[in-house]
Protein backbone atom coordinates (compact mmCIF):
# COMPACT_ATOMS: atom_id res chain seq x y z
CA UNK A 1 0.00 0.00 0.00
CA UNK A 2 0.84 3.24 -0.52
CA UNK A 3 0.46 6.39 1.09
CA UNK A 4 0.31 5.03 5.03
CA UNK A 5 0.22 8.78 5.70
CA UNK A 6 -3.57 9.32 4.31
CA UNK A 7 -4.67 6.08 7.31
CA UNK A 8 -3.00 7.80 9.99
CA UNK A 9 -2.38 11.44 11.69
CA UNK A 10 0.97 9.95 12.96
CA UNK A 11 4.66 11.74 11.18
CA UNK A 12 7.92 10.66 11.01
CA UNK A 13 9.83 10.28 12.93
CA UNK A 14 6.67 8.38 15.02
CA UNK A 15 5.58 6.61 12.07
CA UNK A 16 5.81 2.98 12.41
CA UNK A 17 3.82 1.35 9.32
CA UNK A 18 5.44 0.84 5.92
CA UNK A 19 2.74 -1.31 4.23
CA UNK A 20 -0.96 -2.88 5.21
CA UNK A 21 -3.37 -4.50 3.72
CA UNK A 22 -6.53 -6.68 4.81
CA UNK A 23 -5.68 -10.80 4.66
CA UNK A 24 -9.54 -11.95 5.24
CA UNK A 25 -10.16 -11.07 9.23
CA UNK A 26 -6.66 -10.05 9.81
CA UNK A 27 -4.81 -7.20 9.37
CA UNK A 28 -1.23 -7.86 8.10
CA UNK A 29 1.34 -4.81 8.12
CA UNK A 30 5.11 -3.85 8.56
CA UNK A 31 7.51 -1.90 9.15
CA UNK A 32 11.37 -1.66 8.95
CA UNK A 33 13.43 -0.44 12.13
CA UNK A 34 16.46 1.10 10.73
CA UNK A 35 20.02 1.60 11.78
CA UNK A 36 19.59 5.18 12.00
CA UNK A 37 16.41 5.60 13.59
CA UNK A 38 16.58 8.32 16.66
CA UNK A 39 15.73 5.64 19.91
CA UNK A 40 18.52 3.37 18.90
CA UNK A 41 21.17 5.98 20.03
CA UNK A 42 20.41 5.89 24.07
CA UNK A 43 18.29 2.38 24.41
CA UNK A 44 20.80 0.32 24.21
CA UNK A 45 24.19 2.01 23.25
CA UNK A 46 25.41 -1.32 22.82
CA UNK A 47 23.21 -3.82 22.26
CA UNK A 48 20.38 -1.67 20.49
CA UNK A 49 16.61 -2.72 20.71
CA UNK A 50 13.27 -1.11 19.63
CA UNK A 51 11.70 -0.56 22.94
CA UNK A 52 8.63 -2.54 23.77
CA UNK A 53 6.04 0.74 24.03
CA UNK A 54 7.47 1.35 20.16
CA UNK A 55 6.43 -2.08 19.33
CA UNK A 56 3.10 -2.33 21.16
CA UNK A 57 2.78 1.24 19.15
CA UNK A 58 3.69 0.34 15.76
CA UNK A 59 0.87 -2.57 16.51
CA UNK A 60 -2.04 -0.04 17.65
CA UNK A 61 -0.81 1.96 14.45
CA UNK A 62 -1.22 -1.28 11.82
CA UNK A 63 -4.59 -1.36 13.80
CA UNK A 64 -5.75 1.71 13.10
CA UNK A 65 -4.77 1.60 9.22
CA UNK A 66 -6.78 -1.57 8.72
CA UNK A 67 -9.70 -0.56 10.48
CA UNK A 68 -9.83 2.39 8.15
CA UNK A 69 -9.33 -0.14 5.20
CA UNK A 70 -11.91 -2.24 6.53
CA UNK A 71 -14.24 0.57 6.72
CA UNK A 72 -13.88 1.92 10.29
CA UNK A 73 -13.54 5.15 10.70
CA UNK A 74 -13.47 6.72 14.18
CA UNK A 75 -15.36 9.90 15.26
CA UNK A 76 -12.57 11.66 15.86
CA UNK A 77 -8.78 11.14 16.40
CA UNK A 78 -8.29 7.69 18.19
CA UNK A 79 -5.95 7.43 21.20
CA UNK A 80 -4.66 4.46 23.79
CA UNK A 81 -7.28 4.13 26.63
CA UNK A 82 -5.63 0.76 27.84
CA UNK A 83 -2.56 -1.81 26.97
CA UNK A 84 -4.63 -4.99 28.40
CA UNK A 85 -1.65 -7.25 28.11
CA UNK A 86 2.22 -7.09 25.78
CA UNK A 87 4.58 -10.26 25.92
CA UNK A 88 7.77 -9.37 24.73
CA UNK A 89 9.34 -12.58 23.29
CA UNK A 90 12.87 -11.65 21.49
CA UNK A 91 14.61 -8.09 21.17
CA UNK A 92 13.94 -6.19 17.56
CA UNK A 93 16.94 -5.30 16.08
CA UNK A 94 18.15 -2.67 13.84
CA UNK A 95 17.56 -3.99 10.36
CA UNK A 96 14.77 -6.36 11.37
CA UNK A 97 11.18 -5.93 9.42
CA UNK A 98 8.43 -6.68 12.12
CA UNK A 99 5.41 -8.41 10.51
CA UNK A 100 2.05 -7.57 12.51
CA UNK A 101 -0.69 -9.26 12.36
CA UNK A 102 -4.02 -7.66 13.77
CA UNK A 103 -7.08 -8.87 14.94
CA UNK A 104 -10.73 -6.40 16.15
CA UNK A 105 -11.75 -8.27 18.44
CA UNK A 106 -14.78 -4.90 19.07
CA UNK A 107 -14.63 -2.01 16.87
CA UNK A 108 -16.79 0.80 15.92
CA UNK A 109 -16.44 4.93 15.33
CA UNK A 110 -15.72 5.11 18.99
CA UNK A 111 -13.99 1.88 20.35
CA UNK A 112 -11.21 -0.13 18.70
CA UNK A 113 -10.28 -3.38 21.04
CA UNK A 114 -7.34 -5.48 19.12
CA UNK A 115 -4.98 -7.92 19.36
CA UNK A 116 -2.30 -8.48 17.79
CA UNK A 117 1.08 -10.40 17.67
CA UNK A 118 4.41 -9.15 16.01
CA UNK A 119 7.31 -11.16 14.14
CA UNK A 120 10.47 -10.77 13.00
CA UNK A 121 11.16 -14.00 10.42
CA UNK A 122 8.70 -16.88 12.12
CA UNK A 123 9.34 -15.62 15.56
CA UNK A 124 7.31 -13.62 17.70
CA UNK A 125 8.77 -10.92 19.12
CA UNK A 126 5.90 -9.09 20.77
CA UNK A 127 1.94 -9.86 21.27
CA UNK A 128 -0.36 -7.51 22.70
CA UNK A 129 -3.76 -6.45 23.58
CA UNK A 130 -5.17 -3.01 23.68
CA UNK A 131 -8.17 -0.86 23.61
CA UNK A 132 -7.92 2.74 22.23
CA UNK A 133 -11.14 4.97 22.04
CA UNK A 134 -12.22 8.26 20.05
CA UNK A 135 -10.50 11.49 22.11
CA UNK A 136 -13.12 13.97 20.56
CA UNK A 137 -9.87 15.82 19.05
CA UNK A 138 -10.31 16.41 15.72
CA UNK A 139 -7.98 13.31 13.12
Amino acid sequence: MNHIETYLPHRPPFLFVDDAYIEGETIIATHTFHDDDWFFKGHFPSFPIVPGVLLVESMAQAGGVGAKLMGIYPKSLFMFAKIKEARFKRPVRPGDTLKMEILNVRASSVFLHQKGVGKVGDEIAVEAEWISISSGVPE
